[in-house]
């Protein structure tokens, strides 16, 4: 349970006030880096499965919004603190859409690492064009540089 002043959309049940879970997962799994999943006994190969169809999440520097998503970067819940909905609509909806690429980029070096760490050759991998930690640095340092510039360039008055 979030603290008080927390709104969350989730894909299977709608809006919820107060509560972030996601098939069972608590706030601080699902957005620590990934959904938590039992991998115990599983080989290589389901390992590998489950990393391409792992959930995955992004959460903002603030805190104020995270999302969780499919390794393509589609939102399966998203959680909107009461801060952030002090900000313009279209201010929230970018930063949720920043998001989500994000996630799906975590999500992508993870398969990535997964790949690499099952055997496959690292050529095929690099073929598959999967993001590298470095990818996901670069953007988000992009996206903090974008966050920092002013939204319009006309002086005021």
């Amino acid at each position: 349970m979030t603290a008080p002043g927390h709104h969350t959309w989730d894909a299977n049940h709608g809006y919820q006030h107060d509560g972030f879970a996601h098939d069972g997962y608590a706030d601080d799994e699902a957005l620590d880096g990934g959904v938590a999943q039992d991998r115990r006994g599983a080989t290589g190969d389901d390992q590998t499965a489950d990393a391409a169809q792992a959930l995955s999440s992004a959460r903002s520097r603030s805190g104020s919004l995270a999302v969780i998503t499919t390794p393509q970067g589609l939102p399966v819940s998203v959680r909107i603190d009461q801060s952030a909905l002090d900000k313009e609509p279209a201010v929230v909806a970018d930063e949720i859409l920043r998001l989500c690429r994000q996630s799906a980029m975590a999500a992508g070096i993870r398969l990535r690492e997964q790949l690499i760490a099952s055997g496959v050759e690292r050529d095929v991998v690099d073929a598959m064009r999967l993001p590298r930690a470095d990818d996901l640095a670069r953007a988000e340092q992009l996206d903090d540089h974008d966050l920092d510039a002013p939204a319009s360039w006309l002086r005021s008055g």
